[in-house]
């Protein structure tokens, strides 16, 4: 029996074990991974790409399609690939971080990932999810509704649009976030930023290399925004152009209109744009431009702002036409992202329903946040007071495991993980007050537990340990509802009665406010091991990371599926 037959066995077989059946059609698609050439700021390195495609190449599905992704590795370094905000019902060894639902794919192996989208209509998207490789392997998914459904709102675009940013490194992020690792110290920050893959005028070197969105005057354009930056929350405008939001993370809101959008790692927003040019110059240059909406310490994030063009026909030079640029705001502008977020409801409709847990059978409360290590004998370290930077949940920074947390979950295997992650912090504190003078966090490969279809409550509390930063969370094979948020520390006793369990937004990342808290529900109704963590990546690196150990239900269609037999 020779190789190729024994390869075809297998990728059949992958097929029959995952995953579940799908109505929809089913959509094939390769990944190979390879290196490629990309000059970017007159710098030219190697870098991973997905099909030699910078951003990646888009995956285009239906709610209820079943999407196959073969994806073959033929760099140096691991990798995986994470389908970010899909929900993985029941095919969590398809969700992708390396060593929690499988081990990474080797280089010169490959693995099918299988699954079906359920429930979901909208935007989101796949990257990497080993160490830093999402710094250039990313790349749209675009889920359109079941054929012959519309969308839930009154006009039809003319044309669908992904704006996908990204963060440019002129250095190797594996080799930054390497010695930052080592030394205990920030890593550096990128060199600019991205939109679909271009840095645009702003930057030295980079007007040639300027995304381009031609638009016809009267028309309406569905913008898809996703932001796969590494580490920086953006805002996001169009100069002379207001937005109406319709969707976020796969999941239809209330429309409102804004001429600033606020954007974290890992979340994406549709927006109907509507082309009009300018009364008094209908031939003109509209950019488009993003930033960062920063709360760290100065140094610790890229302030650039990258630009695209907004282009009505004819088209014509940036330099020959009027030029009009939006303002966003100030870079730490915590007012206008409370404001913001707090415009996001669920559509809420018979159709489309807030299905929010009114009752909670366990309700946790996570502190998240910096920290330190000490440093290691006969090492100088260069984080805060000579120690090294780290990050937590309740005071525990996760330490990655050897072994994927998903097989030792459905083997039964001891030793790899405990299952004592502290429902809250063991030692409180004033959160957003004044730190703690021990700023030490505790380490370890600890979960939560949850029996099946478990109404969950989590408070995220921001604290101001060596500074308060806001912190994107996102949790895998789940999208929860945001039922309150607010500054300062979380009262028990009175915040509660202030939550919004009537059309409360539906998101699988939310920003912790800096300097505040925010609260989710949602019932854990998906069997798995389900990885939570904050998606600025340097946190990550640093420990700001749990993981939800799921069981079983009782039916066979609450159980968590075998594993496929091509599992790295």
């Amino acid at each position: 029996m020779g190789a190729p037959f024994l390869a075809l066995l297998l990728f059949l077989g992958t097929m029959l074990v995952l995953p579940q059946p799908s109505l929809g059609a089913t959509r094939y698609y390769t990944f190979n991974v390879t290196m490629q050439q990309v000059t970017r700021l007159c710098t030219t390195r190697a870098i991973p790409t997905v099909n030699g495609q910078f951003p990646g190449p888009k995956i285009v599905t239906r709610e209820g399609d079943r999407v196959v992704v073969k994806v073959v590795n033929n760099v140096k370094d691991n990798v995986t690939i994470h389908w970010h905000g899909v929900r993985q019902m029941r095919t969590g060894w398809s969700d992708g971080p390396a060593y929690v639902t499988q081990c990474p794919i080797q280089t010169g192996q490959s693995f099918v990932y299988n699954f079906t989208i359920t429930g979901q209509r909208g935007t989101l998207l796949w990257h990497a999810h080993v160490s830093w490789m999402r710094a250039t392997l990313y790349g749209p998914i675009v889920i359109l509704p079941k054929r012959g459904v519309p969308y839930p709102f009154p006009v039809k675009p003319y044309k669908e649009v992904p704006i996908i940013f990204g963060e440019w490194f002129n250095a190797d992020p594996e080799a930054i976030i390497a010695q930052a690792l080592r030394t205990g110290a920030g890593p550096n920050v990128s060199d600019a930023f991205t939109i679909n893959g271009l840095p645009g005028p702003l930057y030295n070197c980079s007007s040639k290399d300027t995304f381009k969105l031609k638009v016809l005057p009267g028309k309406w354009y569905l913008l898809r925004l996703i932001n796969a930056a590494l580490n920086d929350e953006l805002f996001f405008s169009i100069a002379n152009h207001t937005l109406t939001v319709v969707d976020v993370d796969a999941a239809y809101v209330k429309p409102f209109h804004t001429d600033v959008v606020l954007i974290t790692p890992g979340q994406t927003t549709n927006v109907l744009l509507r082309a009009e040019p300018d009364a008094g110059c209908p031939a003109a240059t509209h950019l488009m431009l993003a930033r960062p909406y920063g709360t760290g310490q100065p140094g610790t994030f890229d302030n650039t702002t990258v630009a695209a063009v907004l282009e009505y026909a004819p088209p014509g030079h940036i330099k020959a036409l009027p030029l009009f640029r939006p303002s966003l705001p100030a870079l730490n502008d915590t007012a206008f992202t409370a404001n913001y977020s707090a415009r996001l409801r669920s559509l809420a409709t018979p159709d489309y329903p807030a299905a929010v847990p009114r009752r909670v059978d366990r309700s946790f409360f996570f502190a998240v946040g910096l920290g330190t290590n000490p440093c290691p004998a006969n090492q100088t370290c260069q984080g805060p007071n000579g120690s090294k930077f780290t990050a937590s949940m309740n005071n525990v920074s996760f330490a990655m495991p050897t072994t994927a947390l998903l097989q030792a979950h459905y083997d039964n295997l001891a030793g790899v993980y405990t299952a004592d992650f502290p429902a809250a912090p063991l030692q409180p504190f004033n959160y957003t007050g004044t730190p703690p003078n021990n700023t030490n966090v505790s380490n370890g490969t600890k979960v939560v537990v949850l029996q099946y279809n478990t109404s969950v409550e989590v408070v995220l509390q921001g604290t101001s340990i060596l500074g308060a930063e806001s912190h994107p969370l996102h949790l895998h094979g789940y999208d929860f509802f945001v039922v309150g948020q607010g500054f300062g520390n979380y009262d028990p006793s009175k915040d509660p009665a202030k939550f919004n369990l009537e059309d409360p937004v539906q998101r699988n990342t939310v920003g912790v406010p800096s300097g505040g808290w925010v609260a989710i529900r949602f019932f854990a109704d998906n069997p798995g091991v389900w990885f939570m963590h904050c998606h600025l990546e340097v946190h990550t690196s640093w420990g700001l990371k749990m993981a939800w150990v799921v069981n079983d239900g009782p039916l066979p269609e609450q159980k968590l599926m075998p594993p496929p037999p091509d599992l790295p």
